[in-house]
């Protein structure tokens, strides 16, 4: 990777202008029954956070604080939740965290059409606050990253256009859109899924995917989307046609996450999740209750900042043979109740209340749910304002959560208010 040293560079001035865009309209369908209320962002995660809260944070702990939140799908826990935690920003001082609706904004009159349409519609929100660099955020991955880095590769580098990327076994780059980079790290292709991945030049079995992470000068921008709304042919993304038809006409440049990722030593593996399937979403939360999680949500120094409502702490009661609150390898959030049950390797979220004689095993409980006595879960996921009958048993019986419950695969159970209404 090459930089021009003789590039001053400021980087408050740069990032003050810089404006980050977050998509947050999607709603993540394979999540299943999970983002029946709710768009993808707004589900809640790691106990008291929901998805949203980390490329925020990460906007915050990097210095940004001009924000845009594209909404369009089910938006209004998430508008909510932006409103009620992230509010605190002075706009008198030119920072914020702003909603933007989808308001059929253009001549055609029409919702969001694609990531780069999604954009092009608050074109003018976007010019009237002057900015020289628009970064591009995905609002439904879970990571830490410090931005301004990216901003300092992006400047020094002289690129037009910077695309964030995570190496993943070249196996399993055809699930992704893939970057192809020479030697300097200058982007010669952006594939979607493609058959035959293209290789990162000194790593032969790994691949660079895109993380959907974009910085782009601003006049490039604006050009780029007024050429894509006139094609009627484009899906008016970018990373199946804003970025591909970049590629040799302007600059553009990988920069790789491990250079820009908030770890705890070098040693570590850069972590971001995309937590779009139910299993993924488990396996993430879950990972949180070991000894070393992969995410450290106890770094003080990059804190993931959300809103919290005042709530008293967890409690445990009973210690009798029989009835016993206790959590082992679990984390419990604020307001919850373990009532004389047992709840192992489990996440539970706020307000959760677990009555007497349960078992909770490797399960992720979302906010305000209720678990009443003698209940067996194990591998579950319990949507937020569940009511779990007494003696309720799931995770002990394949063909029966099937009938009752959507089940993955993996044997991963997710539990919703409608499907227990239903039983």
């Amino acid at each position: 990777m090459k930089t021009n040293p003789d590039i001053s560079l400021d980087l408050n001035a740069a990032v003050r202008q810089t404006f980050a865009v977050i998509m947050a309209g999607g709603r993540g369908s394979r999540l299943k029954q999970l983002t029946d209320i709710r768009a993808k962002p707004a589900v809640p995660f790691g106990g008291k956070f929901r998805i949203i809260d980390f490329p925020l944070s990460n906007c915050l702990n990097s210095g940004i604080r001009r924000v845009g939140v594209l909404t369009q799908y089910k938006a209004h826990s998430l508008i909510q939740h932006v409103q009620n935690g992230w509010g605190f920003l002075r706009g008198e001082l030119n920072e914020f965290v702003q909603i933007w609706p989808a308001q059929q904004q253009t001549d055609a009159a029409t919702w969001y059409e694609g990531t780069a349409d999604a954009v092009f519609q608050n074109v003018r929100l976007l010019t009237h606050h002057q900015p020289k660099y628009i970064l591009i955020l995905a609002g439904d991955h879970v990571y830490r990253q410090d931005y301004s880095r990216m901003l300092v590769d992006h400047i020094q580098r002289g690129a037009e256009v910077t695309v964030a990327c995570v190496e993943v076994p070249i196996q399993q780059a055809t699930e992704f859109g893939v970057v192809g980079v020479d030697e300097n790290d200058t982007i010669v292709s952006f594939l979607e899924k493609p058959a035959n991945p293209p290789a990162i030049p000194d790593r032969p079995d790994r691949a660079f995917a895109s993380m959907g992470i974009y910085i782009f000068n601003a006049d490039l921008l604006y050009e780029v989307l007024q050429q894509d709304a006139a094609d009627q042919t484009s899906s008016h993304d970018f990373g199946k046609n804003v970025i591909p038809g970049l590629v040799s006409k302007s600059r553009l440049i990988a920069h790789r996450f491990g250079n820009s990722c908030i770890m705890e030593s070098d040693d570590d593996e850069p972590y971001w999740r995309d937590v779009g399937t139910l299993d993924a979403y488990w396996e993430a939360n879950l990972d949180l209750t070991t000894v070393r999680p992969a995410l450290n949500l106890y770094d003080y120094q990059w804190p993931i900042w959300t809103y919290q409502a005042q709530r008293p702490a967890a409690k445990f009661v009973f210690d009798d043979d029989l009835r016993r609150g206790m959590a082992l390898d679990s984390l419990v959030s604020s307001g919850c109740i373990v009532s004389g049950s047992t709840i192992r390797r489990s996440l539970l979220s706020n307000n959760a209340r677990v009555h007497s004689f349960s078992h909770i095993d490797e399960s992720v409980i979302l906010p305000d749910t209720v678990i009443n006595r003698h209940a067996r879960l194990r591998k579950c996921i319990v949507d937020k304002g569940c009511i779990i009958p007494p003696g309720l048993v799931v995770g002990e019986d394949p063909a029966r959560d099937a009938e009752r419950f959507a089940r993955t695969e993996s044997g991963v159970t997710l539990i919703t208010p409608p499907m227990l209404e239903a039983l």
